[in-house]
């Protein structure tokens, strides 16, 4: 009788040390699995901060071309800076550096003078007037101000109407 009893307490022994060590291990695996957990999510963070600064560079890009070909920039084409603040809180987020704008293409066309009205056509004008059909390219190359490794490349077509006298003297 005495031998079964202390079985049975050399047993229970052995149960509370297996259940100790079995709750160390699950421990440690919930430790890997949160860890894990938390190096992924740190990961994809990273990945979509670069995606976002990416698509500003690139709206910066597109806001400084829209600039260019609103002005006359095939009187004297020129390379240029432009400074641009993406989120319109006062200080500048991006440098657009264009890159001179390059006449890439031209097809002649004629046109009337005057759009065949009256008033042309009695001031003794040609009855036509050439003009040119040009291609520009324009390229933009956009750097963070913040230092991040942001950049991006835009090339952009542009179609511009030309004067005979404008194309002679930017298309050569």
């Amino acid at each position: 009788m005495m031998k079964r009893a202390a079985r049975q307490r050399l047993g229970r022994q052995n149960q509370r040390g297996a259940t100790l060590i079995v709750g160390l291990i699950m421990l440690a695996v919930i430790t890997l699995l949160v860890s894990s957990a938390f190096n992924m999510s740190t990961t994809n963070l990273k990945a979509v901060g670069n995606m976002q600064r990416r698509a500003e560079a690139l709206a910066a890009a597109n806001k400084a071309i829209e600039q260019v070909i609103s002005s006359p920039f095939t009187g004297t084409p020129t390379a240029d800076q432009i400074n641009v603040d993406i989120n319109n809180d006062g200080t500048n987020d991006y440098v657009v550096t264009i890159a001179t704008p390059t006449c890439i293409a031209a097809s002649r066309t004629t046109q009337a003078a005057g759009s065949g009205t009256a008033s042309s056509l009695s001031l003794g004008l040609p009855a036509a007037v050439i003009f040119y059909n040009t291609v520009w390219d324009i390229d933009a190359t956009v750097s963070d101000v913040a230092g991040s490794s942001a950049a991006v490349r835009v090339r952009q077509g542009v179609r511009v109407l030309l004067s005979e006298t404008q194309y002679g003297t930017v298309c050569t």
